[in-house]
């Protein structure tokens, strides 16, 4: 009877196994071979939404529910957009490489949107965008096709991508702090901190036999 109890009363952790924390920016190989899938099964929508997620820098809740209008400047894309933050309700400004350009340029003509509808809607939410929970869903898709481990990857990971590749070469967390649209510096530096302590600790996390 005890032995039963003990087995009753002995819970996986509901972390087990799993990455929690800040999810990991993509590496130059990794977007190089999810964009050339995206372009080569003809993508589109998913080509911009990828694009679009690195160069703007933008939470996933701001990025999906973008209006046309907010990055186009009459047919064409801007080379430069300023949206305002839902979460800290100020406005951040990013650039816009060709490629994206290129890339929701082909999108908005194939999807036919004016400059009032959403930049990339939904059939079936009533908010008339696609949801966080269904970018997160591509992006898994992304993840799992190019051979990464999904379980260190988010939606978060395309908002990290820019900016850790423009820290590792300037080591300037104040570019890093305006890049992200954060507040205050010490926001980013627990921001940028935190991954390495996740990082260490899921390296060196118990091994559980399965």
């Amino acid at each position: 009877m005890e032995s039963d109890n003990t087995s009753i009363n002995r819970r996986v952790p509901w972390n087990k196994g799993r990455l929690v924390g800040q999810k990991a920016p993509f590496k130059p190989k990794d977007i190089w071979g999810i964009r050339v899938r995206l372009q080569m099964e003809q993508r589109t929508r998913e080509l911009a939404l990828f694009n679009l997620g690195i160069d703007s820098k933008l939470r996933a809740c701001d990025l999906t529910s973008l209006r046309v209008r907010d990055i186009c400047q009459g047919d064409h894309v801007a080379a430069r957009a300023i949206v305002l933050q839902r979460k800290t309700q100020r406005p951040v400004q990013f650039e816009i490489t060709a490629p994206a350009r290129e890339a929701v340029e082909a999108w908005i003509r194939r999807a036919r949107l004016q400059a009032t509808d959403f930049l990339f809607p939904s059939r079936i939410r009533k908010s008339g965008h696609i949801g966080t929970r269904q970018y997160a869903r591509i992006l898994h898709g992304w993840v799992r096709d190019a051979g990464l481990d999904p379980r260190a990857y988010g939606t978060h990971s395309l908002r990290r991508t820019k900016v850790a590749l423009i820290y590792r070469r300037t080591k300037n967390l104040r570019a890093v702090q305006l890049l992200l649209g954060h507040q205050r510096l010490d926001s980013t530096v627990r921001y940028w901190e935190s991954r390495s302590t996740m990082l260490s600790r899921w390296r060196s996390r118990p091994r559980y036999d399965e």
